[in-house]
């Protein structure tokens, strides 16, 4: 008989489960007052219809965002394209100077001639190695120092090489040296100093050059250019720092830092001096102006482009995201559109002095002990502020 309850009790409580369910149900499928299914429509439509920028640069990030986008691309036919975009050819050689410029940027004419060249071959990538050192990186090295450097900078060059650029084994890591050239041409009245570039070449086994104009605004040709021979020459460096030629590295320090970071924080690393809430100067007086016609918005933030310090990981990713970016000729603001695009930020670490140290500090060697970079140090401080650091006898608080 009290089994016979239980069941019974059990068989009730299903029951009652059931008739929840079922009410529950009933009410959210249940017709609203004009006896219509309450569906929740959106109240706009989830691709909005893209305008155009007025400035060159935003409009073409714009293009290469829609040809890199499966799902609109897949959705219009090039009968839908809009006029601002349809003909727009991503296939025609990018190398050839783009005359369609001098038409769709509204101020051409009067710009100057930087960025008039600028402009003529934005959508060029691809310029071929005069020097390269393949078998460099046979050793994959713990950390590959970069270095951007002109033709003429033979004093920077081998200043470095005697301080804190010295290649080997430093800490018990391998450190790579190498310094990133392009052409110093006759039409920036630059001296012929190929036979003496060979020779330097030939001996220290550290030049990579490529054929294009060594100019301000071609830095950027020179970040692409190195992010595809990492990828080609060095794939294994486990970290590297891309730096000017007139900074003083504390390659001790950097080790140091390296060894102390978590697997994770090392995967993802990406520290320097970050700029924060930036935006492109409009004085035509500044190095970097940029004109509205060309750039609109704000700047992401960005390591200036004294030196940082990124992961090999981080280099392999930058790489490939490169290529959906377009030029912009301010290489550090550059990077970090990159960064950016790959939902990074650059992480601000107080040991890169881009902006110097106060004056008063300058001659102490202890102030350098804790520092990665400062800027700006002639070939000769380089030189004397790595014999203090290098020194048994410095002895710091």
């Amino acid at each position: 008989m009290a089994l016979l309850r239980r069941r019974l009790k059990l068989v009730v409580t299903v029951m009652m489960v059931n008739l929840f369910i079922f009410i529950l149900m009933s009410r959210n499928s249940s017709p609203d007052k004009n006896g219509r299914n309450k569906v929740r429509i959106p109240s706009k439509p989830f691709w909005t219809k893209m305008v155009p920028s007025s400035a060159y640069w935003n409009r073409q990030q714009q293009i290469l965002d829609l040809h890199n986008n499966p799902i609109l691309v897949s959705n219009l036919s090039s009968t839908e394209l809009p006029d601002w975009l349809n003909g727009t050819s991503l296939t025609s050689d990018p190398c050839q100077p783009d005359i369609r410029v001098t038409t769709k940027v509204k101020d051409y004419n009067s710009l100057p001639q930087r960025f008039k060249d600028f402009l003529l071959y934005m959508r060029c990538r691809s310029y071929p190695l005069t020097v390269d050192q393949p078998d460099i990186c046979q050793e994959p090295p713990f950390l590959l120092l970069a270095v951007k450097s002109l033709a003429p900078h033979f004093d920077r060059r081998q200043a470095i090489r005697e301080s804190w650029g010295r290649a080997g084994t430093i800490a018990n890591h391998t450190v790579v040296t190498i310094f990133l050239l392009g052409n110093a041409t006759a039409v920036d009245h630059h001296p012929d100093l190929s036979e003496m570039l060979r020779y330097e070449s030939t001996r220290h086994k550290d030049i990579i050059q490529w054929d294009y104009r060594d100019s301000f605004f071609n830095l950027t040709v020179k970040e692409v250019l190195f992010l595809e021979w990492i990828h080609t020459r060095c794939p294994g460096a486990r970290f590297i720092f891309k730096g000017d030629d007139d900074v003083f590295v504390n390659t001790y320090r950097i080790l140091n830092f390296l060894n102390g970071l978590s697997e994770s924080k090392a995967r993802d690393l990406f520290v320097g001096d970050v700029i924060t809430n930036a935006g492109p100067h409009r004085d035509k007086k500044v190095k970097y102006f940029i004109p509205e016609s060309m750039y609109v918005g704000t700047y992401p933030p960005y390591a200036g482009g004294g030196g940082y310090l990124y992961s090999g990981h981080v280099a392999a990713r930058l790489h490939n995201v490169s290529q959906h970016v377009a030029l912009y000729p301010i290489d550090d603001v550059y990077t970090g559109m990159c960064l950016r695009k790959l939902g990074l930020a650059p992480e601000k670490n107080k040991g890169f002095r881009t902006f110097n140290i106060e004056e008063k500090y300058r001659s102490n060697p202890c102030a350098y002990k804790s520092l990665m970079l400062v800027h700006p140090r002639t070939p000769q401080e380089m030189i004397q502020i790595w014999a203090w650091l290098s020194s048994p006898d410095l002895i710091c608080q």
